[in-house]
């Protein structure tokens, strides 16, 4: 165990029967991106991530495909989800899915404190139920539907029309908790983020808050409530349990307590999941609400939101086959403001590819490199007397180290990358201004040399240690290429600029970033 803090940190669970967009991958690469920089940091640290496989989308879907729902559930898994990790380069310590029996045991126990503490009671409900999002709509959730639909009410996000459902149901006493939730948000200010998602979330639980129905009775795909066999649990209210039961809720005491409360990165979309149900229903059982909750903005196409439904949706490997993983992961959270909307265009992804990773940091690394192989076969020289152009280098990667560092810790992912490559901009303009190609003409210039190509390769050390998390490949190949000790993700982020290494540089086979001929 890492002497450093606890850092454990989620993603929504996604779920199984949608096909994996761009959107999910967003999702997971920010929270890699955190989790890599927190163990870097030498923290604790613990990533989950995994998949929803139990509602009635579920069974309907697997029935339609003539085989069973965990039949189904399986096949999306280890087609679909597991894959889109490994083609993101995704380095999660865990992933749970629903139909896991640790999970299943987990949500009984949960379950069944909730009941035993009185919040849980029976009662009747009628409402209009989506199946397609897995939940109960408010009439301001619905619009009329046009065309095959008109005359119907349909489902805003799906665009099909909603089902009027009217059962016996087990309902969690939420409204219980408004004040105790409104005293969260004031004590911690930053349990909800960004700004604006944390006011929405206050004004909508200011406004009181229902109580919640938590199973169904008409089906049977789902985890039994332990005292009713004939009811499963409400989809979404087991699907939450998933970050306490993946770290031994109710099983493992001290795992859980190593490990609880997490940073839940969501989507916008469900953040009022996440930060008003949740938080309420750990409350209820006097356990400690999530550590924040960041939502997330959307990733627009053509000015919509990406979705399978209405074929906007583009499967991360239209990007990576094309420009590769470390790309895919530097553009969405270099280009985007985290936790506002960003609209993707290829256009722009190809002018960043070349803008700033093939032309600025790839190579620049290339230059570096090449002119200590061929300036100094291979040897990083010592540095001289140090100018102030030198002093400025590393001045800058000082800076930059403390920066993006703090900036992590706001979860402002794309400041944290904007501080960094004031590095990659600053090594630039020095090698441009300090000639090391014209001082190798004149002998006299030798200890000056040295110092240019010292100060040069120790920023560019610098760089692949704090870009590990982010670029993890290309930080790698770098790292290898200039004779790091160690892995590069065992660095201390902290201390990037102090790195070491064996004191010379090996020649980079390609370029971190090749050229890419886009054509239309």
């Amino acid at each position: 165990m890492s002497t450093g803090e606890s850092f454990y940190i989620t993603t929504p669970i996604f779920y199984v029967n949608d096909v994996p967009h761009i959107g999910h991958a967003y999702t997971e690469v920010a929270a890699d991106v955190l989790a890599r920089w927190h163990r870097a940091r030498g923290d604790d640290t613990w990533f989950l991530t995994g998949t929803d496989e139990h509602g009635q989308k579920i069974l309907r879907t697997a029935t339609a495909n003539d085989t069973t729902p965990q039949a189904w559930a399986d096949k999306l898994v280890s087609e679909s989800w597991l894959p889109l990790l490994n083609a993101i380069n995704i380095s999660n310590d865990d992933f749970i899915r629903t139909t896991d029996e640790r999970h299943e045991t987990s949500v009984r126990i949960f379950l069944q404190r909730l009941f035993d503490a009185g919040h849980i009671y029976t009662g009747e409900y009628k409402g209009y139920y989506c199946v397609g999002c897995e939940e109960y709509k408010q009439l301001s959730d619905l619009v009329d539907g046009t065309g095959p639909y008109e005359g119907q009410l349909v489902c805003a996000i799906h665009s099909k029309p909603v089902e009027l459902l009217e059962e016996k149901n087990y309902f969690f006493r939420m409204s219980d908790f408004a004040d105790r939730l409104l005293a969260l948000y004031e004590e911690q200010p930053d349990f909800i983020q960004p700004e604006s998602a944390r006011n929405e979330v206050i004004s909508f639980v200011k406004r009181g808050l229902d109580d919640l129905s938590i199973s169904r009775s008409s089906f049977d795909w789902g985890v039994k409530i332990p005292w009713d066999d004939s009811h499963i649990v409400y989809v979404w209210f087991e699907a939450l349990m998933n970050y306490a039961t993946a770290v031994g809720y109710g099983v493992d005491d001290e795992l859980f307590a190593r490990r609880w409360p997490a940073t839940h990165i969501v989507g916008k979309d469900i953040l009022r999941f996440h930060a008003v149900i949740w938080p309420a229903m750990l409350l209820a059982l006097d356990e400690k609400p999530p550590a924040r909750v960041f939502g997330h903005g959307w990733l627009l196409v053509g000015g919509e939101k990406m979705s399978k439904s209405k074929l906007t949706g583009i499967a991360p490997q239209a990007i990576t086959d094309t420009f590769g993983v470390d790309a895919f992961r530097y553009y969405f959270l270099r280009a985007i403001a985290f936790g506002q909307d960003g609209s993707f265009s290829w256009e722009d992804l190809s002018a960043r590819y070349q803008a700033e990773l093939a032309n600025g940091f790839g190579n620049l690394a290339s230059r570096v490199i090449a002119m200590v192989s061929r300036y100094r076969d291979g040897a990083i020289p010592a540095a001289g007397e140090l100018t102030a152009a030198d002093e400025r280098v590393r001045t800058v990667a000082r800076e930059v180290t403390a920066t993006a560092d703090a900036a992590i810790d706001r979860l402002a992912i794309h400041e944290s990358i904007a501080a960094i490559w004031q590095l990659v901009d600053e090594l630039n303009g020095y090698i441009t201004s300090q000639e090391p190609w014209a001082l190798a003409k004149d002998p006299a210039n030798s200890g000056r040399l040295d110092t240019v190509l010292a100060t040069a390769v120790h920023g560019l050390g610098t760089l692949a240690v704090l870009l590990a998390p982010v670029i993890p490949d290309a930080a790698g190949t770098l790292w290898a290429a200039l004779g790091g000790s160690g892995a590069v993700s065992e660095q201390r982020i902290g201390s990037a600029d102090e790195w070491s290494g064996s004191g010379a540089v090996t020649p980079l086979e390609r370029p971190l970033f090749p050229r890419i001929e886009v054509t239309a």
